[in-house]
């Protein structure tokens, strides 16, 4: 007789590794494209993750439920690696310590965001993932220097804009890529921005 427990076992034996499947096929789609594969197919990818390719779009539908996975563990990797900067301490040393995180968050970024943009003007997905980066930048930014941003007064919504635009990706790619500025130069770049966007609106304040 086949009792209830032997049945759920074999259900939860599935579960697992099917999640195992997909989290494999994940790491191998953000593996290619980290090793300058821009635009993996699905034969890649599958051959990869040691699976078929039947497997493949068996566990997603298509290209958009892969993209949005990938951007799911994506933002996972870099929450990993986020520390959190306290909003009390003196504003160069947050400064310093927001544009050296920065710096290594959109390093992190990089790859796939080189990738993205080859796909993305066909990809709603590309684009909420974008978004919901974008998003936390600007989370980041509200919180580490809320004391500046309300110092600013009405211009305070211009400011916030300005320091993400400074922070997300189209220009650090500038520095990086345009302008072939190294990782501490483009570092540099990056928190001199930040810095003279925050001394204009601390002077302004005391006019």
């Amino acid at each position: 007789m086949t009792g209830v427990g032997t049945t759920t076992g074999r259900v939860d034996g599935r579960t697992l590794r099917a999640e195992r499947t997909r989290a494999a096929i994940v790491d191998a789609h953000l593996a290619l494209i980290g090793t300058g594969d821009l635009r993996p197919t699905g034969e890649r990818i599958a051959e990869r993750a040691g699976i078929s390719l039947r497997a493949l779009w068996t566990n997603f539908k298509d290209m958009e439920a892969l993209f949005a996975a990938s951007g799911e563990k994506l933002a996972e990797r870099q929450a990993a690696a986020h520390r959190p900067i306290e909003s009390g301490l003196p504003l160069p040393q947050r400064i310093e310590a927001y544009c050296e995180q920065r710096a290594r968050m959109l390093e992190m970024l990089a790859p796939c965001a080189r990738a993205a943009a080859l796909r993305e003007p066909f990809s709603a997905q590309l684009k909420e993932n974008r978004v919901k980066a974008i998003a936390l930048v600007r989370a980041e930014i509200e919180e580490v220097f809320a004391t500046e941003l309300a110092l600013a007064g009405p211009g305070d919504g211009q400011l916030l804009q300005a320091l993400v635009v400074a922070s997300t990706w189209a220009s650090w790619s500038m520095l990086r890529d345009e302008l072939g500025l190294d990782l501490d130069a483009a570092r540099g770049v990056l928190a001199r921005t930040v810095s003279a966007l925050l001394a204009a609106a601390i002077t302004n304040s005391l006019r």
